[in-house]
């Protein structure tokens, strides 16, 4: 279990320099500042849950259970829906793609995935201090 936690988490995180360095060189050339604030805090949320996989993977090298299990899922589902759905709204901004503007309604579904992950990661360390 440990080896695919780290293993997501490294490539993730080198996802997540990619579209920082996106967001930060090219990005402002497409879309207007406020978009691009709202790319950043896709790759800033991105960012913060590799770490959390890292460790999530890290703690699963030495104790086995369900709930760390569960906390890499859902850090890797609220990667997707949160940060993806932000992505995904930019690029819709910067080809001027309409129809789509429903996308935003599924960040926060992403939001509480990168909560529950925490919370089964705090379950999984509070069992082993049992």
């Amino acid at each position: 279990m440990s080896k695919s936690i780290l293993s997501s988490a490294a490539l993730l995180g080198a996802l997540a320099v990619i579209l920082g360095a996106f967001g930060a060189h090219g990005l402002k050339q497409l879309v207007p500042p406020e978009t691009v604030t709202t790319f950043d805090t896709g790759v800033r949320y991105h960012f913060y849950h590799v770490f959390a996989l890292l460790a999530t993977g890290l703690i699963a090298m030495h104790v086995q259970s369900a709930h760390l299990r569960r906390a890499a899922q859902c850090f890797l589902v609220g990667i997707l829906l949160f940060s993806g759905s932000l992505y995904l709204l930019t690029l819709l901004k910067a080809t001027d793609t309409v129809g789509l503007s429903k996308l935003g309604l599924i960040t926060p579904i992403g939001g509480v995935f990168l909560v529950v992950g925490w919370i089964f990661l705090f379950l999984a360390l509070l069992k082993r201090n049992a």
